[in-house]
């Protein structure tokens, strides 16, 4: 399938580069298709691959002229940088370990960044690349995909407007099964990289999918993390990061929460869930059947939300793509992220007006908090699992 093309769309649309990504890649794919379904940006640029050759293939599938397929991410930059049809951003779809470095070298060059979560490895890694994209006055989004489903907004904008009252527990677990056996000693990519300290970082379990719990939580809830306390476990004899996780939280205000996340959870597929308390009602959603919103009031009866069929408020609406009834999935909440932060990007490049609310991306600073996250849990396990402060 050809998705690039030699110029930008004759609609004035965004061009973007992408660094990983390459044949054999899930998620390289996942952002391409995502960003496709609204034809806002189209491809024009890559280094999908350490070897040159898959580089190769890869640009060639998709369209990208052979003047701008790169040997690294340095020379994409540069080179980007210095063309007058350069991109207008780069999405980073590598291991986690790279992601710090390419996404400085793209800001130093002036370029947007699109990167994947978690943002990097170390606190201050994240905030010089906050320093830096806002010395640059660049956009950096960091894709916390479940942030793009329509009621996932709807329960964001319910929060906001006091209808649960005050909110006093979250209960948020993210449970897989896939590595529930060692899969990373049969040589399966993923499994390898990700549970090698040197490519995924100090957290393997809370750094892929726990680091969602906490982004999905602070999206919806509002509430800033005031301490945790987290036990970090090894299941699997011979790895040496975690694959489960039992995090307790308390927030600033006096809330609390409780979460759990685990990739040895047999029987689960990816099961993210959420589950907010407040004194006047509840609500829960669950990703795998993201659709629908459970709302319970304060002595009412319990009540079912469809997207697309019952009163999202506008913004959440806004984001639904289809009729009721007809699913909207995975690959529909990517394309939300990339809308809202290419709508955002085409107003600056236009010098129009943009509204805050439209704005509805995640972005560096909630990357840091991500990073932080994953840090204070792996300090408090270290320490025998006891409360850490996040300031």
């Amino acid at each position: 399938m050809i998705e690039g093309g030699s110029t930008r769309s004759g609609s004035g649309g965004l061009t973007y580069g992408m660094v990983g990504g390459g044949e054999g890649s899930f998620i390289g794919g996942v952002h391409r298709k995502a960003i496709a379904l609204d034809g806002l940006a189209l491809i024009q640029a890559g280094c999908f691959s350490r070897d040159p050759a898959i580089t190769r293939f890869t640009g060639e599938a998709l369209g990208v002229a052979d003047d701008r397929l790169y040997a690294d991410a340095t020379e994409m930059a540069k080179k980007e940088a210095a063309r007058s049809d350069g991109i207008d951003f780069v999405v980073i779809v590598t291991p986690n370990a790279s992601h710090y470095s390419i996404a400085r070298t793209f800001l130093q060059a002036g370029i947007n960044v699109v990167c994947d979560k978690p943002l990097c490895f170390e606190i201050a890694e994240a905030e010089e690349l906050i320093a830096l994209a806002k010395a640059k006055d660049l956009l950096f989004c960091v894709t916390y995909t479940y942030t793009g489903y329509p009621a996932v907004k709807q329960a964001r904008a319910m929060v906001a407007s006091g209808e649960l009252g005050d909110i006093r527990f979250i209960n948020a677990e993210y449970a897989q099964e896939w590595l529930a056996t060692p899969l990373e000693a049969s040589g399966q990519r993923q499994a390898a990289w990700r549970t090698d300290p040197a490519q995924t970082g100090k957290s393997n379990c809370v750094g892929d999918i726990g680091s969602h719990v906490e982004n999905l939580v602070h999206y919806i809830s509002g509430l800033k993390i005031s301490r945790l306390c987290a036990r970090l476990d090894i299941f699997l004899p011979g790895r040496v990061l975690d694959d489960n996780a039992s995090i307790m939280v308390e927030y600033e205000g006096g809330a609390k929460g409780l979460y759990w996340s685990s990739q040895i959870a047999i029987g689960s597929d990816n099961a993210l869930r959420i589950r907010v308390y407040g004194s006047k009602g509840s609500l829960e959603w669950a990703q795998e059947n993201p659709n629908y919103l459970k709302v319970a009031m304060l002595g009412k009866p319990g009540e079912v939300w469809s997207r697309g069929r019952d009163p999202f408020v506008a913004h959440a609406q806004g984001f639904s793509r289809i009729p009721s009834g007809h699913p909207e999935g995975y690959f529909e909440a990517f394309a939300n992220v990339y809308a809202a932060f290419c709508r955002t990007l085409l107003a600056r490049v236009e010098k129009r007006p943009i509204a805050a609310e439209e704005m509805d991306f995640q972005t560096v600073a909630n990357g840091l908090e991500g990073v932080t996250f994953i840090s204070k849990c792996v300090e408090s396990s270290r320490k025998g699992s006891v409360w850490v402060h996040l300031d």
